[in-house]
Order: structure tokens, then C-alpha cells, then sequence
């Protein structure tokens, strides 16, 4: 096993880490507003390193091969990757306000016994 393999195997195995903390974070948390922030957060970190493992395995064959269709793919990735972030934090941000607008109030997150406490 090469350092390039052992590092796309880290990769990948972070993106899938942080794909499953937004999967568990949309089906446990309690209203639209937090389940956007764990999804858009982790499968954005996961896009990330999933594609940086294409990147790097990508680079490598490209320079061991010398074909350009890695190169190629490298490229793309990292196109893809560009746009995913953008696009991302926009679409939650534009659904967060919609929802926000539209009346849909996040639970209350913190519960201050202290206010409600008469010392």
C-alpha cells in the first residue's frame, strides 16, 4: 500500500465520517433551522474530503500515467467542489430566511431555569 492510497483512503474515510454525523444530525435534531445547519455543514466537509481523495488519486495517475484524462477529472473535482461550497452555504441561508419568513420558529434550543427562577 502507497502513501498516496493510505491518503486517499483517510479521505474518504473523513467524508463518509462527516456525510454520517449530517445524516444522524437531520434525523435527531429538533426543528428545520438546526437540521439545515448539521446537513449543509457536514455533507459540505464530506464533499470536501471525498473529493479531495478523487483530486489527489486523480493527480497521482496523472503523473505516474501521464494521461490527461486525470488531469482532466482533477480539475473537475475541483470545479465541482468549488461550486458545492458556494452554492451551499447560499441555498441554506436562502431556505433558512424563506422558512424564518413564513413564520416557522426554531424550537427553543436553551431552556434558562435561572429567568424563570424568582430569587
Amino acid at each position: 500500500m502507497t502513501v498516496i492510497e493510505i491518503i486517499v483512503y483517510i479521505c474518504l474515510a473523513i467524508g463518509v465520517v462527516f456525510n454520517t454525523l449530517g445524516v444522524i444530525g437531520l434525523l435527531r435534531f429538533p426543528d428545520l433551522y438546526t437540521r439545515m445547519h448539521a446537513t449543509t455543514k457536514a455533507t459540505t466537509f464530506g464533499s470536501i474530503f471525498t473529493s479531495l481523495a478523487v483530486i489527489v488519486y486523480a493527480l497521482y495517475l496523472f503523473l505516474t500515467v501521464n494521461d490527461s484524462q486525470y488531469l482532466t477529472l482533477a480539475i473537475h473535482a475541483f470545479l465541482a467542489v468549488a461550486c458545492l461550497v458556494f452554492t451551499n452555504a447560499v441555498s441554506a441561508h436562502a431556505i433558512a430566511r424563506a422558512a424564518h419568513r413564513s413564520g416557522i420558529m426554531p424550537s427553543p434550543a436553551v431552556v434558562d431555569r435561572l429567568a424563570e427562577a424568582k430569587l
